[in-house]
This record gives structure tokens, sequence and C-alpha cells, in this order.
């Protein structure tokens, strides 16, 4: 047995930790014989200490372990997900799953609830009347037979250990060390067991690494450490300076990504959708599906016929699918650029946090979130505006003078301004 203090010891010491220290932490960490104390102390060391790639895949593995694992790719193979590590507007998962199954590529992916500036895909999904978003491995085995698709939430069963620590990284600000939001996003994306992952990792102002240099070595240590357990993986660096998209708001996010589908998407949005998808079809064997073939599926509208094939096996009823309603916060506030030139700077994570201030998001796990506060962005980086154009609007429940004046301070309009590239990097 080893005893907490000396593995605690060892870690404050910057010393490596063996595999089974690293299981013993995660074994105390599930069965509850390791105290908060002791467990807050671990993250800390972590974090200030750092993980090398041994230990970051042994405390992977140990929190994958701690709960159920599915092996999806057993039953379905070729089955294919993706992760975004979070932004403004990043709608993504909506768009990439009906387009791959469309296309013939299995995609299974578990999603989350939005907390601070970033949304969650759970959250938008209920938009849809009665979907079912609870999923075990049967039921989505089922899905991916009948309609190559299956997108909810994750059971409580898979990486346990994950929900204990991710609750003390925030308490303990620890949430941005690297190797703990490695071993958090793999315990539960590799429990799925799908052939391939792709990852997004976003830098920029809404990002939540917005520096180039540590989103780098995120995506590098994503890829390195879900390979070393056996699942290809690759990442895209991409642009999170301003919000992905034009809309942003968890209804309105469902109604672009319906649009997109259709083959009516705005350029960023479609362009980066494609490329994850290119990658992920390609890193899971699916040799036929490249740019032309997902393009096609858009243009013809398969895309959003399997959307709403998806969305009606899990529950959505039918005639709302046939004519969707989005019900947006009646009150529209217009962002004006108080002089002329081009748009150089968005305060995307402010945007966001202003969403939830006014009631679209939560700073609470425990809070509800009104799916029509929403903003639409009308003008991009590097566009040339005029004095008083619309930059924006944002959709409030009730007027309010001192939110619409501190979404008007996000955008800022200077003499020159240039165009971010959208996919910085790509990382495999």
């Amino acid at each position: 047995m080893i005893l907490p203090y000396r593995i605690l010891e060892r870690k404050r010491a910057g010393l490596p930790l063996s595999e089974e220290e690293v299981r013993t932490v995660v074994r105390g960490t599930t069965d509850g014989s390791w105290s908060e104390g002791q467990l807050g102390a671990f993250l800390m060391a972590a974090a200030i200490r750092g993980m090398d790639a041994e230990e970051t895949r042994a405390l992977t593995l140990a929190m994958l372990e701690s709960g159920d694992r599915w092996h999806l790719a057993r039953e379905v193979p070729g089955v294919c997900d993706k992760h975004s590590t979070g932004g403004v507007g990043d709608k993504i998962s909506l768009i990439l799953g009906p387009l791959l199954a469309s296309c013939g590529v299995p995609t299974a992916m578990l999603t989350g609830r939005g907390l601070g500036h970033t949304a969650g895909t759970m959250d938008k999904l209920e938009t849809l009347p009665g979907l079912d978003q609870q999923l075990d491995r049967g039921r989505s085995i089922d899905l991916l037979r009948r309609c190559n698709l299956a997108i909810g939430g994750a059971t409580s069963e898979i990486a346990p250990a994950d929900r204990r620590l991710y609750a003390l990284r925030d308490v303990t600000a620890t949430v941005d060390s690297l190797p703990l939001i490695t071993g958090s996003i793999l315990s539960k994306k590799l429990a799925t067991g799908a052939a391939a992952v792709v990852f997004d990792v976003k830098t920029g102002d809404g990002a939540i690494l917005p520096e180039l240099a540590a989103a780098r070595e995120l995506a590098r240590g994503l890829v390195e450490t879900a390979k070393a357990l056996g699942t290809p993986a690759s990442a895209l660096l991409t642009d999170m300076s301003q919000p992905l998209g034009r809309w942003t708001g968890h209804a309105a996010e469902v109604m672009e990504s319906l649009s997109c589908l259709e083959g009516n998407g705005p350029a960023d949005l479609v362009e980066l959708t494609l490329a994850l998808s290119e990658e992920v079809a390609r890193l899971a064997g699916h040799a036929g599906v490249g740019r032309a073939e997902l393009e096609r599926a858009l243009g013809e509208g398969r895309a959003r016929e399997r959307f709403d094939r998806w969305a009606e096996l899990q529950g959505t009823h039918r005639t709302w699918l046939r004519s969707p309603r989005f019900a947006l916060a009646p009150v529209e506030v217009p962002i004006l650029a108080r002089h002329a030139g081009r748009l150089a700077y968005v305060a995307t994570r402010q945007l966001g946090l202003l969403l939830v201030e006014a009631g679209g998001g939560r700073s609470r796990p425990d809070m509800d979130v009104d799916l029509g506060i929403s903003l639409e962005v009308r003008a991009r980086l590097g566009d040339a505006v005029e004095e008083r154009q619309e930059l924006a609007l944002v959709y409030l429940r009730r007027p309010d003078e001192r939110l619409a004046g501190l979404f008007a301070d996000c955008f800022t309009v200077a003499e020159d301004a240039e165009a971010p590239a959208l996919v910085i990097e790509k990382i495999s």
C-alpha cells in the first residue's frame, strides 16, 4: 500500500510519480479514501511541478478505467468522435455529426453543459422539443446502426474520478494545468471507444487558453496521449478571436446549424466544419469521404435530412422538425460603430460573459439558461465599416442600457486591421 503522504511528498518535490502511484491517487478519488484536502494538495503540486508524458498517460488511463468503457468501434467499425475546447458561437458538433453520418461515417459524441463564457451542446439541444439526450452503450449502438449518429450526455458511470477532480480543480485554482486538462478531456472522450478522434483546440481571446503556445502544447498533449492509449487522433489549432459563425446563443446556434446543414452557412463555420470532418473521416479509415463528398452532402440537403432523422429517433417531434421555430429574446439592441475604419478587435470572452449575465448562460452549475438570449455578429475582423454601421445585434429579455453599453465596448474599430487565419495549424 502506498501512503498518500509519500505520493504528495514526491510530487511536491517535483519527482515523477510511477504508474502505480498515479493509480493510487485515482483509486482514492473514486472510492473516497482520499480526502478533499489530500486531493487538493495533489492537484496543486501537479499544477506547479507539472506532469511528464508518462504521468499524464497514466493519469488519463486510470481515470478512464475508473468507470464504464463502451468500446463502440468493436460493434460499429470506423465510428468517429470530435472534441472542442470551447468558445463563443462554437456549434460545430451540431453540424459535423449529421454531415458525417449522411456520408456513411458513424459518429458518436457525448456532450456537456456550458459553464462560464462558453456554451454547452447539451444546453443547445434542449431547443429541440422532446429530444432525449440520455444515452447508454446499447442505445448509442442502436442509433449508430439506424442513422449513423448518436449525440447526448455522458452517464454518471463514465470517468467518475474526473467528476470529483474537476470540481476540486475549480476551487483550487488548478483549472489551467495542461496535464490535468488533458486527463480530464481524454478520460471522458476515450470512454466511448471511437476508432478516431479529432480535437478542435481554440486559441485567441475567446478560448479557454488564449495564448497560442499554451493551446499548441495542449493540442500536442491530447494527440500524443490519445495515441499512446491506442486511439488515432489529430488536432486543429483554430481561431477564437471572434465568435464562430454569425450567431451566438442556444436557440440561435441551433437555427444557424440547420441553415448550415442546408448549405446556407457562413463561410467560417462551413470551412471549419469541413476541415474537422475531413480529418476525422481520414483518421478513422473512411478514405472515400473527402471534401467534395462532404460539400455535396451540404449542398444537396442530405446532411439536414440526416439531422432530422437522428433528432426524431431521439425523440424530437416530427412536426417541429418540418417547420422549426426559434424564439429569440424580444428586445433587439443594435451595436453601432463609433467611427469609420476596420473592425480591429473583438473582446470575445467578454461577449460570452455578458451573454451569461443577461441570462443566456450559467456562472454556477445550478443556474437555469434562457435559450433565447442571443448575439448576431454583422461585421468580421478586418471588415471595413462606416460610422454608425451595425456591428452586431443583441437580443435581450428586457431593455438594459448598462448591458448594451458593455456589449458595445467589446468592439474596437481602428484605421487598419486584418482578418485572422481560421485554421492556424494541424497537429498530428
